[in-house]
């Protein structure tokens, strides 16, 4: 049997989406899932700062300021947080590089070489991809988060079907 016991197949849905849906499955929902408290507001670690990653502080503090007004941000995505942030700067820093190299560079037998910031830039992307779908930073994701954070727009007529 493929997969791993229990893990296989299509992600669980959060109870408040199902919810909001009006439990078009008609399932029983799960009372016990646990509900985190989202947090108002907060400043970056001390150890982007510390380390000089600027642009990763500059992010954190433009991120922040965006999911806790949306009351997205709980304490448990604060380690999801730093990691975009500091991909977000290790992504520019790759781009800027590769601004100014070009896509190849001399390689150590005097030949040109792939710039090795391009492998740097798209593990990068890579690391920003998984981590801001998780905070819902991308607009297929933010649609996912907005039954999490009851800001569900009330001027469409079939959400307001399938949730009555």
């Amino acid at each position: 049997m493929a997969g791993a016991m229990g893990r296989s197949g299509r992600r669980a849905k959060p109870t408040a989406r199902k919810e909001q849906a009006g439990n078009p499955g008609k399932r029983s929902l799960n009372k016990d899932e646990p509900v985190f408290t989202p947090i108002k507001g907060v400043e970056p670690p001390e150890w982007l700062i510390e380390d000089g990653l600027t642009l990763a502080t500059v992010m954190w503090q433009l991120t922040t300021k965006e999911l806790c007004g949306q009351g997205i941000l709980c304490v448990t995505d604060l380690s999801v947080l730093e990691r975009w942030c500091v991909a977000y700067e290790f992504w520019r820093r790759a781009v800027k590089k590769i601004a100014v190299q070009g896509n190849t560079v001399t390689g150590a037998t005097g030949g040109p070489i792939k710039n090795p910031e391009l492998t740097a830039k798209k593990e990068q992307e890579s690391e920003m991809n998984t981590t801001g779908s998780m905070l819902g930073l991308d607009p297929n994701n933010r649609q996912r988060l907005i039954g999490l954070a009851g800001k569900a727009k009330t001027d469409n007529p079939f959400i307001r079907m399938i949730t009555s």
